[in-house]
């Protein structure tokens, strides 16, 4: 598949509906798109590459659009192996091309192509312009968003922000989708950790006039643009993009299930909005998505071998990793004998940033009783109560 994102400018990507899992943990049932682009002017330039998966589709993509020119320039913005994968190729077939890219992708180099790279890379820096004709890019240094060589390209005369990992999302090119869900799903897996970074680019890019984003993930946006910078700001501010509730639960037998599905009733009857999720069957990367959208998350877990069933340490795990923060927490725990899920809960929490407890902790012995209920009823109000705060 390849395209016009402008006259001058092609889409020669390739969709992957064949993969599972990406980075071999996240589902992709609507597939992946890894992008790649030409900039046809005076100078021809490569904007990256794809993964090795997809090299013969887009090569002929790269040579039939090409059609008889040669590359100047191979501008690589990432270097993580979705992207580099077809590097090799592309440096082989065009020995005269320029490998241009930051410092530390020209040190990284190494370690993705074989072969004699002096007199073949031009390393840029923050700033720095490379004039193609009638097109211009100037580079945008983002380490750390999320691989510390990242840097994004801005084509000043057809306003196009070649953004690298940023603004990526799950999903084939034609995935029949709205943005956000596996956009958001994408942000908080592979980039979450990476807030402040991601804040230093925004006000980076804030007053560049952006008509067109094209990501190494995902459609190209001419849409929505202020919508989707918007949520970028939101999301690596680790603010919840919503009032509302999530329900994580592990479950074992199935009594901690139905205590919280009660609790689920209870703070819709509140009027709340609330989405629930058993861990054990749910995809663990939409279960972070939720955790992060939402601004109050309530844990409920069956204890488990002195501590929490693990699923639930499953999941807490990685929120630390994605450095969830600024929420508020309530916690249901079941122990037929010993009730330790509260604790090792908190033990996990109590290394996250601004985590706020809603008290009460309810603990259930087995199943659900008359006194539980009571007690369910006294955490649904203080969990619509901290939602007001």
């Amino acid at each position: 598949m390849f395209s016009d994102v402008t006259a001058t400018v092609k889409y020669i990507g390739v969709n992957d509906r064949d993969l599972d899992l990406f980075e071999s943990q996240y589902p992709i049932q609507k597939g992946m798109a890894y992008n790649s682009y030409l900039i046809l002017d005076e100078k021809v330039a490569l904007m990256d590459t794809v993964d090795a998966r997809k090299t013969d589709e887009w090569k002929d993509n790269l040579l039939e659009t090409l059609d008889g020119k040669t590359l100047d320039y191979i501008v690589v913005q990432h270097l993580e192996p979705d992207h580099s994968g077809s590097l090799q190729l592309a440096v082989d077939l065009f020995p005269q091309a320029k490998i241009v890219g930051s410092a530390k992708t020209i040190a990284m180099l190494p370690q993705f192509i074989i072969g004699d790279l002096s007199d073949r890379t031009q390393e840029v820096k923050e700033g720095d312009e490379l004039n193609l004709g009638s097109h211009n890019l100037k580079f945008i240094m983002a380490p750390m968003v999320h691989w510390p060589e990242v840097m994004l390209s801005y084509e000043s005369s057809e306003k196009i922000l070649f953004s690298a990992d940023a603004f990526g999302k799950f999903g084939a090119t034609d995935a029949e989708e709205e943005w956000d869900e596996e956009a958001r799903r994408y942000y908080f897996n592979i980039v979450g950790k990476y807030g402040a970074p991601v804040q230093a680019l925004l006000k980076k890019v804030a007053g560049l006039d952006i008509q067109t984003i094209c990501a190494l993930h995902g459609p190209v946006i001419k849409e929505d643009i202020a919508h989707v910078i918007d949520l970028y700001n939101t999301w690596s501010s680790y603010k919840a993009e919503k009032k509302g509730v999530f329900i994580a639960i592990a479950s074992i037998h199935g009594n901690t299930k139905a205590a919280a599905l009660k609790f689920a009733d209870m703070l819709r009857a509140r009027g709340e909005e609330v989405t629930v999720e058993e861990i054990s069957r749910s995809d663990l990367s939409e279960c972070v998505e939720k955790a992060f959208e939402n601004d109050r998350m309530v844990l409920a877990a069956s204890s488990y071998d002195a501590g929490v069933f693990l699923p639930m340490q499953d999941l807490l795990t990685h929120l630390s990793y994605k450095a969830y923060q600024n929420r508020k927490v309530a916690i249901i725990q079941n122990g037929s004998w010993a009730p330790t899920a509260a604790i090792t809960i908190k033990k996990s929490l109590d290394t996250m940033k601004n985590i706020t407890y809603i008290d009460p902790v309810v603990t259930i012995k087995s199943t659900v009783k008359d006194e539980d209920i009571n007690n369910l009823e006294t955490l649904a109000d203080a969990v619509v109560a901290a939602g007001q705060n």
